[in-house]
């Protein structure tokens, strides 16, 4: 059973998009009946360098529903309905100068069968276990993909959440998990994005990220220090509340960095201040390109093709 074959179908649409209807009950089908087929499409992919020629890296990031974090805007269960999420995961992953996608096993294994990793960048998330609004969430336990998963489905890389409240023990566990994860991967010689916050609870006890210039340079410094060895580890950093304060920032390591596109108002004029912001921020050395999740697959207009495609064109 071939990749492509399996709960998907294709059509051109009049701009030369690929379009994939997502055929869910032959999915399950599959999942029901030949649970190997993942494995077997995984070894069949065909895969490309981490970067092409001109070293940019344009991803599409869909890991949040893992984290219970399903809400885009005001539709607190946007990213619920599977299909309709592998539809526009699909679209994106079809338009010109995307490289790939970073999310955790269940959805990869659905896009492996639907065959749409071919020459795509494929990045596992590794920890998912601080559930959104849990007591625990900082405590972020690796609960998604391994290093040796990673390897032995032939995936590109890794991805990891470093959010760090000094008030909050439970982030002492998940730097410490997170610094062996990082000598794991660097073992394999396979590179780990390393996505590092400081966080704080308000009074209401939620959980939110300071993007202050100086809480994101302390939370790069932290992050670019951990394990044994830094070779084979990214960053993946936010753009400051002030986007001036960008550069002063980011001269903090000298480690290769994507841009975090992050929680973005629903509005357009929301999404196009956040794209000039990007915009700025891609100019610096050490920025090598964006992972942009709900921002492109739920665009406020709903058009996901030209909210990639505006994305990608900031590269």
């Amino acid at each position: 059973m071939r990749a492509g074959k399996v709960g998907g179908a294709h059509h051109e649409g009049g701009d030369g998009t690929r379009h994939t209807r997502v055929d869910i009950p032959e999915l399950v089908r599959t999942r029901t009946h030949h649970p190997e087929a993942i494995a077997e499409a995984a070894a069949r992919r065909a895969r490309r360098p981490l970067l092409d020629a001109d070293g940019r890296l344009m991803i599409v990031a869909a890991d949040h529903p893992a984290r219970g974090a399903l809400g885009v805007g005001d539709n607190r269960l946007a990213m619920a309905n599977r299909a309709d999420l592998l539809e526009r995961l699909c679209l994106a992953l079809s338009r010109p100068g995307v490289d790939g996608v970073l999310a955790t096993a269940d959805i990869l294994d659905d896009l492996l069968l639907l065959g749409v990793l071919d020459h795509k960048v494929v990045m596992g998330s590794m920890n998912r276990g601080g559930l959104q609004g849990a007591s625990f969430e900082l405590d972020d336990r690796f609960t998604g993909h391994r290093p040796e998963d990673i390897q032995r489905l032939g995936f590109d890389a890794g991805k990891l959440l470093l959010r760090i409240d000094y008030d909050d023990p439970g982030s002492l566990t998940t730097l410490e998990s997170a610094a062996r994860a990082i000598d794991d991967m660097a073992a394999r010689r396979l590179p780990v994005f390393v996505e590092p916050f400081i966080s704080r609870r308000t009074p209401e006890g939620r959980l939110k990220n300071d993007l202050s210039a100086e809480a994101v340079t302390k939370s790069i410094a932290i992050a670019s220090g951990l394990g044994g060895s830094s070779a084979y580890t990214w960053l993946k950093v936010p753009v400051t509340d002030n986007p001036v304060d960008m550069a002063r920032v980011m001269e903090t390591s000298t480690l290769p960095a994507v841009l975090l596109g992050g929680e973005v108002g629903g509005s357009a004029e929301e999404q196009t201040a956040a794209y000039e912001k990007w915009r700025g921020a891609l100019q610096l050395p050490t920025v090598r390109g964006l992972v942009v999740g709900r921002t492109l697959l739920y665009p406020a207009d709903g058009d996901v093709a030209a909210a990639v495609d505006t994305a990608v064109g900031l590269l």
